[in-house]
């Protein structure tokens, strides 16, 4: 065969060193560095939330979506409290009470501030009242216009009183009253007669007086009648005389209010609707003492006199009543949103979004085996403090809620945010709720959440109406001086925050080596923050153990080695299977049919790879490739498409003229777990072919590739890992010198090995090799050229492809033998 050094990939190709003198010139240590300002490595996503903050259409809600660590959420939470920092201060908003319809309390915008000092205003209102109103009614005007009152009726009365004696006297009747009865009784001289008397009397003179009692009845009945109705307007003048001595007491207190908030046409009306309702109601504020004083238990002062201090302790227990049958209630305002202190537009992170959390909610007090509530227990939510803001959730969070997302929609579609308790609605039995009227909406809701939910949310197709901004954040920026400053930035900025020691050139150089890594690409960086935050944590720790003045490289070194140490220790126990022989993988000879495949596999979020056996027979048939793991249902999608592809490749090599009258079983030695992905597609077809041939591969190789129709070698995923996994059981058995990995071509560029790896290829005890076709690798693995057909399709003698052919060959004789 030909030279295999030519796939060789020099050491200086199996990891991008980070240069201190180019890369790292612009600074000694992270200390010399400027603070970091925003998010680096993610313009997309920058100018994808510039855009969604500025634009104030309905529908402009925002999704951030990236994998997680990639600092979207700090980043999101940071930028929108910027944004909302120049925005204007929304309005307070308050509940108050509907006195037309008491089950939908009305809601009233105020200025920031202003909602508090409303609120303030009614309590101080209310405690005049209870002061004011007493005080009117026990004053002169009032007693003198009740004496007035009650003395014309008195006198009328009289007056008809009078007129119904002088009545029954000149008929010749008395009047006796019965309780609510008028008795006439017929006169004797100047006495009332017995009944005795009456009963003597002979038959025409008892109807006579019963004729004349009846006529006189009638008149006497008109009289009381009017008795009666003077008694009524009497009343009714009592009563309107309460009224207006009750609005005289509040009536300046409320134009003293109606004055202050005379801009305010809702606190207008809402004042008129105050005053009507006391004048009304007159009675609560007279009995304001006993009312209080029984709800709290408090005990009246013996000397009858109130002290300031009682006064206060009055004032104090009025305002803080919560009872729902406390009278006064009603004339409470309820300060739903409450901007006071606001410097900005409001920034609301919910980070237990369930629906009452999100939405408001109608509280209940029991009482008497009843649920009450009244207007004042209306709370808000983080939609409603966030109103004239930004709401920021978590969508896995809130999807964790079965009703929060169907309502968070409705209330963005029609743009009001409404209280209501969930259920109340379809209750069986009917209980006393409210229905407090919707609050104008003006919100920007930012979903933050991974592509996962992005893809079960998008699902939905009110979805992409509501959310038409998506921020997607990228794992990985490109490696260049400019991203390698801002890394560098990233880690001053970390490491001053957090109070941790500061790095030098070398440990940076790891870092952004380490960074080169995560990304596994030579020229990228990761922008998982997380991860790189946790190895500047533990780096630092491990300096500040050696009392050195910055981290260096070692410290970085032994922070990377110790966090796989933590997670490694399935690795570490399945290594141990392979090296007792208990998993069967040769490192050393050569095997017809069998080769030695690269994995990957991930557990609690540490990757490793591992080497697999792959082993194949053939013989005569017309199944083509049979995928045993397919047939037990143990191959994924992606694998079952690869090993199809084989047949494809096989069909165009030795197909053309003639039937593949061939079977062939592929198939993962002791592997239960199931496998996915087509890395192992080329390695799979190394094994036919070394069958079909009967020439045998090095099992000191180690294989992975994905491999398509035309036998071109494809890149896979997780080249470090599965080329450190080969090597690591070959060091446990002991490096030969013939050991090595063939890998795609075009994956020499996502090469970032570990020092090990690299220093064993330096010395020769280890080899990478990169190939581009499937002949290349066949020749690696078997020492033999794969061959070329002449231009009559034939290969050359001993290659391969012409051993595999001839074996081809007669597998069709046998085949046409047995049918015939």
């Amino acid at each position: 065969m030909s030279n295999p050094n030519k796939y060789k990939i020099s050491t200086e190709k199996l990891k991008k060193v980070c240069n201190i003198e180019e890369e790292l010139h612009f600074c000694q240590t992270s200390k010399d560095v400027e603070i970091l300002q925003g998010v680096i490595g993610q313009d997309r996503a920058v100018k994808s939330m510039e855009f969604g903050l500025s634009m104030n259409a309905p529908g402009y809600n925002i999704f951030v979506l990236g994998p997680q660590g990639t600092g979207k959420s700090t980043y999101t939470q940071s930028v929108v409290s910027k944004a909302a920092e120049k925005g204007p201060i929304p309005n307070d908003w308050c509940y108050i009470n509907n006195f037309s319809e008491w089950d939908k309390p009305l809601a009233i915008s105020l200025p920031p501030g202003k909602g508090k000092e409303f609120q303030k205003d009614m309590d101080k209102l209310i405690s005049n009242l209870t002061i004011y109103i007493p005080k009117q009614f026990e004053g002169s005007t009032f007693l003198q216009q009740k004496d007035t009152l009650i003395q014309k009726t008195n006198e009328k009365m009289n007056v008809i009183l009078r007129n119904i004696e002088k009545l029954a006297l000149d008929s010749g009747f008395g009047i006796q009253q019965s309780g609510q009865r008028v008795l006439l009784i017929p006169l004797k001289g100047e006495r009332l007669i017995t009944s005795e008397e009456y009963q003597q009397l002979s038959v025409d003179e008892r109807e006579a007086i019963d004729n004349k009692r009846g006529k006189i009845a009638k008149e006497i009945d008109e009289k009381i009648r009017d008795v009666q109705i003077s008694q009524k307007i009497a009343e009714e003048q009592y009563m309107d005389l309460e009224e207006q001595t009750a609005r005289n007491a509040a009536e300046p207190l409320i134009n003293q209010l109606k004055e202050k908030y005379a801009d305010i046409s809702e606190i207008l009306n809402y004042l008129d609707k105050v005053l009507k309702d006391v004048a009304e109601n007159h009675s609560i504020f007279r009995n304001a003492r006993s009312v209080i004083n029984e709800e709290f238990a408090t005990e009246p002062q013996d000397d009858g006199e109130n002290s300031d201090e009682e006064e206060n302790l009055f004032d104090s227990k009025l305002l803080e009543s919560k009872d729902s049958k406390n009278p006064f209630t009603r004339y409470k305002v309820n300060l739903f949103v409450n901007n006071e202190n606001a410097k900005g537009a409001p920034v609301v992170v919910e980070s237990n979004p369930y629906y009452y959390n999100l939405f408001g909610k109608i509280e209940y007090k029991s009482h008497m085996m009843t649920t009450m509530t009244d207007f004042t227990m209306i709370k808000s939510g983080a939609l409603q403090r966030a109103n004239g803001g930004y709401l920021i959730l978590q969508a896995k969070d809130l999807l964790m809620d079965p009703y929060a997302w169907d309502f968070l929609k409705k209330t963005l579609k029609y743009r009001q945010a409404l209280v209501e308790n969930i259920g109340e609605q379809s209750r069986f039995v009917p209980t006393v709720t409210l229905k407090p009227e919707p609050i104008p909406l003006n919100v920007k809701v930012i979903l933050v959440g991974s592509f996962l939910y992005y893809r079960f949310l998008s699902a939905d197709e009110d979805f992409k109406k509501l959310f038409k901004v998506n921020v997607d954040f990228d794992v990985e920026m490109d490696r260049t001086n400019e991203n390698i400053q801002h890394y560098v930035s990233f880690i001053g900025s970390m490491c001053q925050q957090e109070n941790l020691k500061h790095l030098n050139c070398a440990a940076m150089s790891k870092v952004i080596e380490f960074g080169s890594r995560l990304a596994d690409d030579q020229n990228k960086l990761s922008t998982k923050f997380n991860v790189v935050s946790e190895i500047l944590y533990e780096a630092s720790a491990l300096a500040d153990s050696d009392n050195s003045e910055f981290v260096d490289a070692q410290h970085v070194a032994g922070a990377i080695k110790n966090k796989k140490y933590r997670s490694n220790m399935i690795e570490e126990k399945m290594q141990q299977q392979i090296v007792q022989k208990k998993v069967f993988i040769d490192i050393e000879g050569a095997v017809v049919g069998q080769v030695n495949g690269l994995s990957v596999m991930s557990a609690s979020g540490y990757s490793f790879g591992l080497p697999s056996r792959i082993t194949a027979r053939t013989y005569s048939g017309r199944e083509g490739i049979i995928n045993i793991e397919r047939e037990t249902e143990m191959s994924g999608n992606i694998h079952s498409k690869g090993v199809l592809t084989l047949n494809g490749y096989l069909g165009g090599k030795f197909a053309q003229e003639k039937q593949l009258g061939l079977t062939a079983q592929v198939t993962f030695e002791q592997l239960y777990g199931g496998v996915e992905g087509d890395s192992a597609s080329s390695a799979e077809l190394y094994a036919i072919l070394s069958s079909l041939a009967e020439v045998p591969i090095k099992q000191s190789m180690a294989v992975t590739g994905s491999v398509n129709q035309m036998g071109e070698i494809q890149p896979i995923g997780g080249v470090n890992e599965k080329i450190e996994g080969f090597f690591d059981i070959c060091s446990l058995n002991g490096l030969t010198g013939d050991q090595g990995v063939i890998i795609p071509e075009s994956n020499v560029t996502n090469l970032m090995l570990k020092d090990e790896v690299i220093d064993a290829v330096n010395e020769g005890r280890f080899h990478i090799y990169s190939v581009k076709k499937i002949e290349e690798g066949l020749e690696l693995l078997t020492g033999i050229h794969a061959g070329e057909p002449d231009k009559f399709g034939e290969y050359p003698k001993d290659s391969i492809f012409y051993l595999a052919n001839q074996k081809i060959n007669e597998l069709n004789k046998i085949l046409k033998t047995a049918e015939a």
